[in-house]
């Protein structure tokens, strides 16, 4: 059989070849992780930080953990500070790791003695965000935030 253009046969391929690094698609796809990461710890560090949605607020939060009332302001603004940066886009990383060590200590000091399961109070949401905001660690906020206008260094921030 001859290789002529009429007795070729085409090469068809089912597979989707991944979107290219920095394209608009992978740009977008980190926006809506950045989106799923950042409203849930929003809305959680305003209730322990304002007391915001019927939260705590920080002696409340501090209170229901036995822990010194700084660490309520301090937990409160690392979630709430955290989400916005990680929702921005600017010094997303910074936040990122804010949220990081804000899921760490729930999952050990509220919701491991509940196991895996979020309707009973498990460690599966906290894990979620964690992982959320630990991916967001590694690649970086995208081309759709506010963190692009920033000067040489602190993009990466």
């Amino acid at each position: 059989m001859s290789n002529t253009p009429c007795t070729r046969k085409a090469s068809v391929s089912n597979e989707t070849a991944p979107a290219p690094e920095g394209s608009s698609t992978s740009n977008f796809a980190l926006l809506i992780f950045r989106l799923a990461c950042a409203l849930p710890v929003l809305y959680h560090g305003s209730g322990i930080l304002f007391g915001a949605f019927g939260g705590p607020g920080p002696r409340g939060f501090a209170a229901y953990l036995h822990l010194p009332m700084m660490d309520g302001y301090l937990v409160g603004l690392a979630q709430f500070a955290g989400g916005l940066a990680i929702l921005l886009g600017a010094f997303e990383r910074v936040g990122s790791v804010c949220v990081i060590i804000v899921m760490i200590g729930a999952i050990y000091r509220v919701h491991l003695p509940h196991g895996f399961d979020i309707g009973k109070g498990g460690i599966e949401f906290a894990l979620t965000v964690l992982l959320l905001a630990l991916g967001l660690l590694f690649t970086g906020p995208g081309s759709y935030s506010l963190g692009r206008i920033f000067p040489g260094p602190l993009k990466k921030l």
